[in-house]
């Protein structure tokens, strides 16, 4: 346990933005295992769902969860499958 006042802030800090990424990336990887479900059934709304999982990849790109390389890659993925 850190005994100096601004190391102590910062474990309460770094603790909430764990959080909030956690529940960010869990939320995504629910979305996107939707978009997944949606084009392996052939869903009517397979279009939406991943244009709804683009929106979120990019998302969680500009709050810094994901690298910008790795946003690219999952949208690229995500459009294959629609495509694909």
């Amino acid at each position: 346990m850190p005994n100096i006042k601004s190391a102590k802030k910062r474990v309460n800090v770094i603790k909430t933005k764990t959080l909030r990424n956690k529940m960010i990336k869990s939320n995504l990887k629910t979305v996107i295992k939707t978009a997944d479900a949606a084009v392996a059934n052939n869903a009517d709304n397979k279009q939406d769902a991943i244009k709804f999982a683009i929106k979120k990849v990019d998302q969680a790109c500009a709050k810094g969860i994901y690298h910008k390389n790795k946003a690219a890659r999952k949208k690229s993925q995500l459009m294959k499958q629609l495509n694909g």
